[in-house]
């Protein structure tokens, strides 16, 4: 009888997570559950032992996105090269979406220091991880909404994945952080010499217009679950 590994069942977790759209936090807070249950921090314990997600966990999880437990029994099924206890597949197949593992905050902690560097990539510690399809930026992560600041285009709890290093145009959706501190996603409705004009994705919200010596960073959004 083939044992089912620690690995295997937080794999699952995190792709029945990417399959709705959902951070692991987004996921368990959908769940009604505390939005810390699924990090990937909480999955060893403080001396350095396992820690399994609960049954009633994944009942609630499943619950809140109408997955069925034999989903979940085939999202825990090894694939092909097997399952490492880290929680990824050696070669995952490409039905899976060849999942990796990318650095992932919430939207309001990307405003505090320590987080990025001067270049605008994930820095030191605090960061999370969500599993994610391959992109050729290496340095891409991950950003999850929180309050309806940006509806209707981004919900509370939608995860939105940056690229630091893509080219960036006119209409692209943005995420910008001033010297200030304040971090904001935005379309970019132009860019000069001096400033960049940006679009407010909430009608509710002014557009913007900020001078570039008060831009740490701008980068676009690639993806988002809508």
């Amino acid at each position: 009888m083939t044992m089912l590994t620690h690995g295997q069942i937080w794999r699952a977790v995190d792709q029945l997570a990417v399959e709705h759209g959902l951070s692991t936090s987004g996921l368990a807070k959908r769940a009604g559950l505390d939005p810390t249950t699924f990090n990937r921090s909480k999955r060893i314990t403080t001396d350095g032992r396992p820690r399994w997600p609960s049954t009633e966990s994944i009942a609630k999880a499943l619950t809140a996105t109408g997955a069925s437990v034999e989903h979940f029994l085939a999202l825990l099924e090894p694939e092909r090269g097997g399952a490492r206890d880290d929680g990824f597949a050696e070669d995952p197949s490409p039905m899976k979406g060849a999942l990796h593992a990318i650095p992932q905050i919430g939207f309001a902690q990307a405003g505090s220091g320590g987080f990025f560097d001067d270049a605008g990539f994930p820095a030191g510690a605090g960061w999370d991880e969500i599993v994610f399809p391959e992109v050729e930026d290496q340095h891409a992560y991950a950003l999850e909404i929180a309050g309806d600041s940006m509806q209707p285009v981004y919900r509370d709890g939608d995860v939105v994945v940056v690229s630091p290093g893509a080219s960036i145009r006119k209409g692209d959706r943005v995420v910008v952080k001033t010297r200030g501190g304040e971090v904001m996603a935005k379309e970019l409705a132009r860019r000069t010499a001096r400033h960049i004009e940006l679009r407010s994705l909430n009608p509710a919200h002014e557009d913007r217009q900020i001078p570039l010596d008060q831009v740490e960073w701008i980068a676009r959004i690639i993806w988002a679950s809508q």
